[in-house]
């Protein structure tokens, strides 16, 4: 087992330990009858956020630099055989996703090739089950599996006017005509997207392995430039150790992946130096010289590119030969990426969890303490009354009725509060909701639609950016409203009847801000004045610009969600406080009316709330218990694994 695997199922167990903790403490939520609806939904959000997850490393290079043989050697191993095909030429010629949901049976789904002269995206296209051809997978057959994986290599041959409608043949390309058979047809692959639904143990725990065509996919495949590459944890870009650096790989590694976290080189095929005629000095030398030029062209450090043989690596592992493993070098690739990677994840996650499970916890802790406060000063009055005329009860009896309007008359202002919030609430949506989206869209295809020329595109997709940014900047002025707005309310109700509320809970569209910048960068690298002079390039914009409505879309959906969640989370903890003030008011005037009618006994009275403030204390003890069994669970850390020499 690699150490990069063995990494990521601590890091599954770390996330279950996390899940765990959360089960236990909803639980005590209810049985303490401290929930709420607002409880429940920011748990079941957390728990949701755990649950789906995902780590996903994406392949990435020019075809035959052994890109599926390294998938092969890092992941599958231990089936005793290659999983993914593997052989001279191309054997991957659409994106592949390896993953595993469990709402469908182990199955290869494939969307047609024909789909690309549609105007939705691969990801639109993933929730129309009817759209996509579906194999079954035997998993029980390594020889099955193996020949149903062979469907991504398909190809097919198409007339030229169809391959430009899917956006697979420049025609003023010099290279174009090479393209042709001798019936003027070109080749293109079967399928646009290939999801193989394998119950893998880590594909199970949410580990997504996305394998890529040829470089030249790289940019005519909206979902890879945009979404696949971009938002993968990792991505290995392979290079081969007999071929080097080409033209294409420094094109792609500049434009599409880049430096940057998570983002490594691969140079692959390095048994291709081993020579019995050569020493090993030799052969390290060669080595070492691919690797200083790679650096060089790439503009990296020589300690970011990793030299290895993923099939000799296989080939040890299957047959248990640690020399032959150690000298394939694949033990120190996945140690750098399980050391770089997993740790990363985990601290984002982590970072994530901590800030909306502590301000759960303290909305927990305000109302134990208003209650525990609350108990504390009616066993205080009770007390208090011991041997007292009737005409001091009447007095407690009017201070507590003189309480009640008081509170009652803030209550009648926060009525005025209410109703803002709620107008400024409506107003956040009227920039940011998803109708004013989809004007925005069709606004954009339709400008593009008119436009004749490639600028105007351009200009299109330019003023696109901007006018959602605008949008996303006027909701979140509102945002900042409710903020200063709800903390004047917080610091009111605290000072003038002592209700234990902390400053809200701040929020801010930012990183969706961040996000439409992310996306804009990679529109501007894809489509600069130069690379938009060909009629095949402007179709290919006009595809990509679905590609970019549905990526501006899922930010939108998102940032909905976290206001949504947000709006109700900052009014909570407010609403909370206030009804148990209000039944705190109402039990402690029951309470002395009672002993003023002589209906209860004072010294019963005293012995009951005496032992609701011992249990209070048993909760407050059991809300800290749980606190430390969450902090401790958030943090766990990865176990260091040694690397092999």
């Amino acid at each position: 087992m690699s150490n990069l695997v063995k990494k990521f199922q601590q890091y599954s167990e770390w996330r279950s330990g996390v899940i765990s903790a959360l089960h236990r403490y909803r639980a005590w939520t209810r049985a303490a009858d401290t929930s709420d609806a607002v409880t429940e939904q920011r748990i079941t959000h957390l728990l949701e956020k755990l649950t789906d997850d995902k780590l996903t490393i994406a392949f990435v290079a020019e075809f035959s630099r052994g890109k599926s043989e390294l998938i092969n050697a890092i992941f599958f191993a231990d089936y005793g055989q290659r999983i993914l095909p593997s052989s001279a030429g191309r054997t991957t010629m659409c994106p592949t996703e390896l993953l595993y949901d469990e709402t469908f049976p182990p199955s290869i789904r494939l969307l047609p090739i024909e789909t690309r002269a549609e105007s939705q995206t691969t990801s639109e296209f993933k929730a129309q089950n009817q759209v996509w051809t579906v194999l079954p997978l035997n998993i029980k057959s390594s020889e099955g599996m193996l020949e149903a994986f062979k469907q991504v290599s398909l190809t097919k041959r198409v007339t030229v006017a169809e391959a430009k409608s899917y956006g697979l043949y420049d025609e003023d390309d010099p290279d174009a005509a090479l393209e042709l058979d001798e019936q003027g047809m070109v080749e293109v692959s079967q399928w646009r997207h290939a999801i193989i639904n394998f119950p893998h143990p880590l594909l199970k725990d949410g580990l997504i392995i996305v394998d890529t065509p040829g470089l030249n996919a790289i940019g005519t495949e909206p979902e890879l430039t945009l979404n696949l590459i971009p938002n993968a944890h990792a991505v290995l870009f392979i290079l081969a150790a007999d071929t080097g650096v080409t033209k294409s790989d420094i094109d792609v590694w500049r434009n599409h992946i880049g430096a940057g976290p998570g983002r490594m080189v691969i140079l692959n095929k390095i048994d291709s130096m081993w020579d019995e005629l050569r020493s090993e000095a030799e052969v390290e030398s060669q080595i070492k010289s691919q690797i200083t030029t790679a650096a060089h062209l790439l503009s990296l450090q020589e300690n970011q590119i990793f030299p290895v043989s993923a099939q000799k690596g296989l080939v040890a592992k299957i047959h248990g030969d640690a020399h032959l493993l150690a000298k394939s070098r694949l033990p120190k690739l996945e140690y750098a990426l399980s050391d770089e990677l997993i740790p990363a994840k985990q601290e984002i996650i982590r970072t994530q969890l901590n800030k909306d499970i502590h301000g759960l916890l303290a909305v927990q802790h305000s109302l134990l303490g208003a209650r525990h406060r609350g108990v504390f000063e009616q066993l205080s009055e009770l007390k208090s009354l011991r041997g007292k005329n009737k005409k001091v009860i009447e007095h407690m009896m009017k201070r507590v009725e003189i309480e009640k309007q008081e509170f009652d008359q803030s209550l009648m202002k926060l009525q005025g509060t209410r109703a803002v919030f709620t107008r400024l609430s409506t107003e956040v949506f009227t920039s940011l909701g998803m109708d004013i989206l989809k004007e925005e869209v069709r606004r954009t295809r339709d400008t593009m639609a008119n436009s004749r020329l490639s600028a105007g595109l351009v200009d299109a997709v330019k003023e696109f950016f901007a006018r959602n940014k605008r949008n996303l900047h006027m909701s979140n002025q509102k945002t900042n409203e409710i903020f200063e707005m709800m903390s004047i309310m917080y610091k009111k109700f605290s000072t003038e009847h002592g209700l234990a509320l902390s400053t809200p809970m701040p929020f801010s569209l930012d990183k969706y801000r961040a996000e439409l910048d992310a996306v804009e960068a990679v529109f501007h690298q894809q489509f600069g004045v130069v690379t938009l002079m060909t009629n095949s390039r402007v179709a290919l914009m006009q595809k990509f610009f679905d590609s970019i409505a549905n990526r501006v879309k899922q930010c939108f959906l998102s940032a909905n969600r976290d206001v949504e969640a947000w709006q109700k989370a900052i009014m909570a903890p407010l609403e909370a406080q206030i009804q148990e003030h209000k039944s705190q008011l109402k039990n402690r005037m029951q309470s002395i009316q009672r002993i003023h009618m002589a209906t209860d006994s004072l010294e019963d009275k005293i012995m009951s709330f005496e032992v609701m403030q011992s249990d209070l204390e048993g909760l407050k003890n059991g809300l800290a218990e749980l606190e430390a069994e969450i902090n401790s669970a958030l943090a766990g850390t990865i176990g260091n694994i040694p690397v092999a020499a």
